[in-house]
């Protein structure tokens, strides 16, 4: 018997290769600082706990609808577009067992094989999974380091474009590297959008984890775009429940059609005791949510005070997400390390410091010359941020 051939181009989430080693180290009895994955440790707020066991006892448990219950539809769909300006309604969201699904099947109801699809790399590896899976090609643009973090390449991304590209993906507030896309990067991604009829995936996920008092931008609000964006929404971050699973795509009503559409095929509906849990997340109190973000800043502050003490690092504040990507090509050099992957398990071994490098989110490009890391702070205390980065530095600097 044989498998399908197209299993070949099905990447992976590769943080969580990283994760077993971790595990493998620590259950040898090892102390480990877990900065490689983006998980949460803090609790999901009580008020959300407390209406997901209410509508779970309440009989909330049968089948619901596949393109989502209409009452979460409709809270969501005035969330979503409060925030960023635009008018939404219930017919412009679909439901999902979390975030991630958004991507494959965007990608699935606006591409054909063949189609290019251009993709941010570094970024979010299941991007670059799911086109080639799925037979599209994956069209890679990059970031440039600057002072204060990274920028899109415009340029390059433009050059990337040919009669056969369907659709940008963009995400804003960006895994791994927390670039935050200027007013004038967004409007020219719009723009390139508009002149060659691109579909635009919004990967929203970090959306509201930003440590600033502005208000965040998405490139749904320019002119044009609302017709031709899709946004990727999860409820993981924000609410410190990537466990839970579930999220959505808000977008034109014919997309969220043809998306409703393969949900029948795909999950049949969304656990339906939580969408009504999620209601009361959208609309109740907030101070949970305030409290995460609170934390979140903390560790932020004390991993970029830490990382900026060692010899050869320096890392921008971000203003968003729960991720650092350092360039460390400098501490390679110093200690006569050849790659980032040797660097990254020597890491692990010398000091229980445990990250992801910048091969974890997308091929290498030709011509790339530095050395990148990615620690999230999401899932380890300030303390323990201190003590781990504390001893990463010893190492380095022995």
């Amino acid at each position: 018997m044989q498998y399908a051939s197209r299993l070949g181009r099905l990447g992976t989430e590769t943080a969580f290769a990283v994760s077993a080693d971790a595990i493998n180290w620590a259950n040898k009895g090892h102390k480990v600082y877990p900065f490689h994955l983006g998980d949460i440790n803090l609790p999901t707020p009580s008020n959300i706990q407390e209406a997901a066991m209410k509508h779970m006892h309440d009989g909330k448990t049968g089948y619901c609808p596949a393109e989502g219950i209409p009452e979460l539809r409709d809270a969501l769909s005035q969330d979503v577009g409060q925030r960023r300006g635009v008018n939404y309604t219930a017919e412009n969201v679909a439901i999902h067992p979390g975030g991630k699904p958004t991507i494959w099947k965007f990608i699935s109801a606006v591409m054909n094989r063949g189609d290019e699809v251009l993709y941010p790399n570094p970024g979010y590896p299941i991007y670059e999974s799911q086109i080639e899976y799925q037979g599209g090609v994956a069209i890679p643009y990059i970031y440039h380091e600057t002072d204060s973090g990274f920028a899109i390449d415009i340029d390059q991304l433009k050059a990337g474009i040919s009669r056969k590209t369907r659709a940008l993906i963009y995400n804003n507030y960006q895994n791994p590297l927390s670039a935050a896309s200027s007013q004038e990067e967004m409007e020219a991604l719009a723009q390139i959008a508009i002149e060659h009829d691109l579909w635009v995936l919004s990967d929203d996920a970090y959306f509201e984890i930003r440590y600033v008092d502005e208000p965040p931008n998405s490139i749904v609000s320019f002119p044009g775009m609302r017709e031709r964006t899709a946004i990727l929404y999860t409820f993981s971050k924000k609410y410190a429940m990537t466990g839970w699973r579930v999220g959505g795509t808000i977008g034109p009503k014919k997309l969220i059609h043809h998306i409703s559409r393969i949900n029948v095929n795909d999950e049949s509906c969304t656990n339906h005791f939580l969408q009504w849990a999620m209601i009361d997340a959208l609309t109740g109190d907030d101070s949970g949510t305030r409290y995460i973000l609170s934390k979140l800043k903390n560790r932020r502050d004390a991993a970029v005070e830490c990382l900026n003490a060692i010899e050869g690092i320096r890392v921008p504040t971000p203003e968003s997400t729960f991720y650092l990507f350092p360039n460390v090509t400098a501490v390679l050099d110093r200690k006569d390390i050849p790659d980032v992957e040797q660097f990254r398990k020597k890491a692990l071994v010398e000091t229980g410091v445990s990250f992801c490098t910048r091969d974890h989110f997308g091929r290498s490009l030709p011509g790339e010359k530095d050395h990148f890391i990615r620690l999230a702070y999401s899932g380890i205390g300030t303390d323990v941020i201190r003590e781990g980065l504390d001893k990463f530095k010893d190492w380095i600097e022995s």
